[in-house]
């Protein structure tokens, strides 16, 4: 008797285990998990129409060689509302700029919750993506300036061409008809360690150490809460 209960018992917590198993949910720790419904190929980016939850977003990333049903995983994005896709000849009510997408979860930051009605939240959303102080020195060219001094001295800089040397740490390629890059050069004022260029320049990547020319332009509004403090303009490489 007690040899079949222990069987029985067995039995069971094997069940028991295995259904556990099937309905273990995947720890995101905050980070977006896609799969791909319809794939788009223009000339620079990959459009990718993505459900999340049973909800439907258009994302976009550097171009990649996805397919329908892949399914992937990202942290940060920058939303753009009524893109137009000159490649494509369409205009996308709403797409998210992607730098991290990846195929598996190695590695996932916190970084936001997941999409709510077909859309990914937005909270105190200021237009502009999440970016990390690079732990880099670098020096200023002769005549330039640095990213703190800029900072620090903003009206002294407004409307005037500043010449600054750093590292790219990201890029949007074909973004309302301009290309943003954020450069850094281990400088810093009041916390503000981040300068977003505009430009037509290409072929800039990043970890290029790069000099920008370039118009300072404050408290710029692009509109749907994209502004900006300090922007330079018609960047272009010294």
């Amino acid at each position: 008797m007690n040899k079949v209960l222990l069987i029985l018992l067995t039995s069971v917590a094997i069940v028991f285990s295995s259904c556990n198993s099937g309905n273990k949910q995947e720890a995101l720790n905050g980070a977006h998990k896609v799969t791909v419904k319809e794939v788009l190929q223009a000339n620079v980016y990959t459009y990718l129409n993505v459900t999340e939850n049973g909800k439907d977003q258009w994302i976009a990333v550097t171009k990649i060689d996805a397919k329908v049903g892949e399914t992937y995983y990202f942290n940060d994005y920058m939303e753009m509302l009524l893109f137009e896709s000159k490649d494509l000849g369409r205009t996308f009510e709403s797409v998210y700029f992607v730098e991290d997408l990846r195929k598996t979860l190695e590695k996932a930051q916190a970084a936001h919750p997941q999409m709510p009605d077909g859309h990914m939240s937005m909270e105190n959303h200021d237009g502009k993506p999440k970016v990390n102080k690079a732990e880099i020195k670098i020096e200023p060219v002769t005549g330039g300036i640095t990213i703190a001094e800029l900072f620090a001295n903003r009206e002294e800089y407004k409307g005037k061409k500043v010449t600054i040397r750093g590292k790219v740490v990201k890029t949007n390629y074909g973004i309302m008809d301009k290309n943003w890059f954020h450069i850094q050069d281990g400088t810093s004022n009041e916390g503000k360690f981040d300068l977003t260029l505009t430009s037509m320049e290409e072929g800039v990547k990043v970890d290029d150490v790069v000099t920008f020319e370039g118009t300072v332009v404050l408290d710029k509004d692009f509109g749907y809460g994209y502004k900006y403090e300090i922007l330079l303009e018609e960047a272009v490489k010294k």
